[in-house]
C-alpha cells in the first residue's frame, strides 16, 4: 500500500498474527515498548489485540521489508475534531534494527497521516531509555512536548516517559 526503499506498509492479515506473537512475546522488544510490563500472549489475543485496534477505528498497518513481516506502526486514537493521532511503531526483527528501516516507515507513516488524512498533529509517547526510537522521532522533526518523570517501571527500575509531537506545517 505505502512503498519506500526499504519497507512496504500494507494491512495487517490473519497470516500475519504468529509473527506479531513472537515480537509482543520477545522480552527485548516489549522492554522498549509501551508501559505495560512484557507478559506471555496467545496468538489468539494478538490477534483480539489486532482487530480491536481496526474497530477502534486505528489505522494499522504491517511493515514490510525484504518480502517479510519485520514489525508494524499505527496511527490511533485519531481525534478527527483536532486532526490528531498517535503514532505506535515497532520493529520486532531484531537484524532491521538500526539499518533505516524503523525510520523508513515512519516517514512513510507521517507522510501518510499529513498527507492523506489531513492531519494536523501527529504525537506519541516513548521510554527515555529508548534513545534508538527517540534519534529516529527526532530526525522527522518531533520534538518532546512533555515528560513523566519515572513514571514506567521497567526492567528493575522507573523511566520516563517522553510525549513527542509534530505538526504538520512545522516538518522539516
Amino acid at each position: 500500500m505505502l512503498k519506500g526503499d526499504l519497507v512496504t506498509l500494507r494491512p495487517i492479515e490473519a497470516g500475519d498474527y504468529d509473527r506479531l506473537a513472537a515480537f509482543v512475546n520477545d522480552v527485548e522488544v516489549e522492554l522498549l515498548a509501551g508501559s505495560e510490563p512484557p507478559r506471555p500472549r496467545s496468538r489468539s489475543a494478538v490477534a483480539k489485540l489486532w482487530d480491536g485496534a481496526a474497530e477502534r477505528g486505528d489505522i494499522v498497518f504491517a511493515i514490510e521489508a525484504d518480502g517479510r513481516l519485520i514489525g508494524s506502526c499505527s496511527l490511533g486514537s485519531v481525534d478527527p475534531v483536532s486532526q490528531t493521532a498517535e503514532l505506535g511503531i515497532g520493529i520486532g526483527e531484531r537484524d532491521y534494527w538500526s539499518r533505516g528501516y524503523g525510520r523508513e516507515a515512519l516517514r512513510l507513516l507521517v507522510d501518510y497521516g499529513f498527507r492523506l488524512r489531513n492531519l494536523r498533529k501527529i504525537w506519541l509517547s516513548v521510554l527515555d531509555n529508548n534513545p534508538r526510537a527517540i534519534r529516529a522521532y527526532e530526525a522527522l522533526g518531533f520534538v518532546e512536548e512533555g515528560r513523566q518523570r519515572a513514571h514506567v517501571w521497567r526492567n528493575g527500575g522507573y523511566v520516563d516517559v517522553l510525549f513527542m509531537g509534530l505538526i504538520k506545517h512545522k516538518r522539516q
